[in-house]
């Protein structure tokens, strides 16, 4: 007796145990919708490529221990992680960081900066995924040469002697950037990601968890408490291998509140309930707050208002409350993506607005005249 399986044409033959053995060709059953594998540089050779500079290596360690430092409250300093919502010119990246480095140097006594130089951004649907993902800004994904630029400009960032902090999306990336990274953070997005959990695990900074992008706060404060904890997972080496990471944990994860669909979470209140979750959780209560996103509903001239609030409530006795993140590029605002490239504005944002950066100077001079440490 014969079957027609799809095209070929197979004789049912009998076995020694009485079942049928149909002898056919074997059809493909992985990498269906795959079009191509393309190798990777390996972290080892980036690493080359750009090594640590001395005072690269002085400006992390040192960073990261003042940033322990303020999460733990032993440092009174308010942490601010500022500069643009993503990096995609490196002249105007480089020329914002000596402006910032600059600033920083006139109110460290107050205030601990730190840039935000942002390299990956997740996308609710489809859109731009940042210069790692897509250097050149036109579809061509030129992975390679995204972490080639990356890796430069933390390089040349950190030797000026300004720490950098970034978000940790793609759970690979770490390996080929993480040494130049003082302040790490777990998007809204991936907060409830065990992959992302388990990565912190084993990152060598401080971690902030944003709240989920409905506005809870459970997952980031779960996140933190996962993150604290010893673990093992796949992930890869220096050498490029599939290899099988175990850490002991991160100590220093903190809640970042970011507000949700429902609105800011900056308020009072919230700052509250935060602050029970984590003591319940026997976690550290430490707040950032992100005076964008949900918080400002996305327009940067309201990150002001974000931050009146946060200084207010830490004259009132919140000092759970160790700084705050501001969106800032050299000029305001944000733009499109051209067709044509050369048509792109210098020094502004082409994700989220940004305020500019003598508005980003007067408001953190400003900042720094109503601390009291």
């Amino acid at each position: 007796m014969t079957f027609i399986l799809d095209t070929f044409i197979v004789l049912n033959i009998q076995t020694n145990k009485g079942y049928p053995l149909i002898n056919t060709a074997m059809r493909k059953t992985n990498n269906i919708n795959v079009i191509e594998m393309t190798p990777l540089i390996t972290p080892r050779q980036l690493m080359e490529e750009f090594p640590m500079t001395e005072a690269s290596n002085e400006t992390v360690i040192k960073s990261r221990r003042n940033i322990r430092n303020i999460i733990s409250q032993n440092d009174k300093r308010l942490l601010v992680i500022v500069g643009p919502c993503s990096i995609h010119q490196k002249a105007a990246a480089l020329e914002y960081a000596e402006k910032l480095n600059r600033l920083k140097k006139a109110v460290e006594d107050k205030i601990y900066i730190v840039m935000r130089v942002y390299f990956e951004k997740p996308r609710t649907s489809l859109g731009w995924r940042g210069m790692i993902i897509d250097p050149d800004i036109n579809g061509a994904y030129d992975i390679s040469n995204g972490l080639r630029k990356a890796r430069n400009i933390l390089q040349e960032i950190t030797s000026m002697g300004l720490p950098a902090g970034s978000e940790m999306l793609d759970p690979i990336v770490p390996q080929y950037i993480s040494d130049f990274i003082s302040w790490a953070s777990i998007g809204a997005r991936t907060t409830e990601s065990q992959t992302h959990r388990e990565m912190a695990s084993g990152l060598s900074m401080p971690v902030g968890f944003k709240n989920s992008t409905d506005g809870t706060l459970d997952s980031a404060v779960n996140g933190i408490a996962a993150a604290c904890s010893a673990r093992k997972f796949i992930g890869i080496d220096k050498e490029g291998r599939t290899a099988i990471i175990e850490t002991k944990g991160n100590p220093d994860g903190h809640i970042i509140l970011r507000g949700g669909k429902n609105g800011p979470n900056y308020h009072e209140e919230k700052v509250e309930e935060a602050e029970a979750l984590l003591l319940n959780a026997g976690l550290q209560p430490a707040i950032l707050i992100d005076c964008s996103h949900a918080n400002s509903g996305k327009k940067s001239n309201r990150q002001e208002r974000v931050l009146r609030s946060l200084l207010e409530q830490r004259k009132h006795g919140h000092q759970s409350l160790i700084g705050f993140m501001l969106e800032s590029n050299l000029k305001c605002g944000k733009q499109n993506i051209p067709e044509n490239l050369s048509q792109l504005e210098y020094g502004v944002s082409i994700t989220d607005d940004c305020i500019s950066w003598e508005d980003t100077e007067e408001l953190i001079y400003r900042t720094a005249d109503q601390i009291m440490i």
